[in-house]
């Protein structure tokens, strides 16, 4: 006597409920912010019961950390993909000012700020927040090592140099989410003040020829 067919949807492995999991709560992050990202949220989009989600990741605070660091270490991957492809130091500076601040990674930049903000209650997102930051710094301090090296740049503290950079980049893209002195181009609010940072000619930076 034959069976009828099996109905329903085949039961997933642990370690693919888990990535279905992680994977969720990285899209609601992008396309909401870290504050979206909820126990409802997250079984919501993948179509099962908050239980299931809370089997899988009992710790949201622990989750939103990791969603984090896996949002910005991407990027960052990325961002370093591209700079790799820049012959020179100069080069490499002007692509990170447009890249960062042409206001195509806005979703990164919220995740960034609300992170930030939440970090003062979450011990790991702000353990986190600390490490990418640090990651970060080290990427732009490379760029400004290697310009000094070249001589295409002039600094004595191409750590600091990097700190006061990443501060104005962050700056400009919080102001830009609240449409606050929002340029077309955010890169050309800081080109003068980087030039004379490192010492370099004024439009050094300019990428379009002006």
């Amino acid at each position: 006597m034959s069976r009828p067919a099996a109905t329903g949807r085949a039961r997933k492995s642990p370690a693919e409920r888990a990535a279905e999991v992680s994977d969720a709560a990285r899209a609601i992050a992008l396309e909401h912010g870290l504050t979206g990202v909820t126990l409802r949220a997250v079984a919501a989009r993948i179509g099962v019961a908050p239980g299931l989600v809370a089997h899988y990741q009992p710790n949201m605070e622990a989750l939103v950390a990791r969603t984090f660091e896996a949002i910005v270490a991407a990027e960052l991957e990325e961002v370093g993909a591209l700079l790799a492809t820049c012959p020179t130091p100069r080069e490499r500076l002007a692509v990170l000012l447009d890249t960062l601040l042409d206001g195509t990674r806005d979703a990164v930049t919220v995740v960034w700020v609300e992170a930030w903000a939440l970090g003062r209650r979450n011990d790991a997102l702000a353990a986190s927040v600390r490490e990418q930051m640090d990651a970060w710094r080290d990427v732009v301090r490379a760029v400004v090592e290697s310009g000094v090296a070249a001589g295409e740049f002039e600094a004595d503290d191409a750590a600091s140099v990097a700190w006061q950079l990443l501060g104005m980049i962050d700056g400009l893209n919080a102001h830009a989410l609240v449409r606050w002195e929002e340029a077309p181009d955010r890169g050309s609010r800081i080109e003068r003040a980087v030039e004379a940072m490192l010492g370099m000619r004024r439009g050094a930076l300019n990428r379009d020829g002006r």
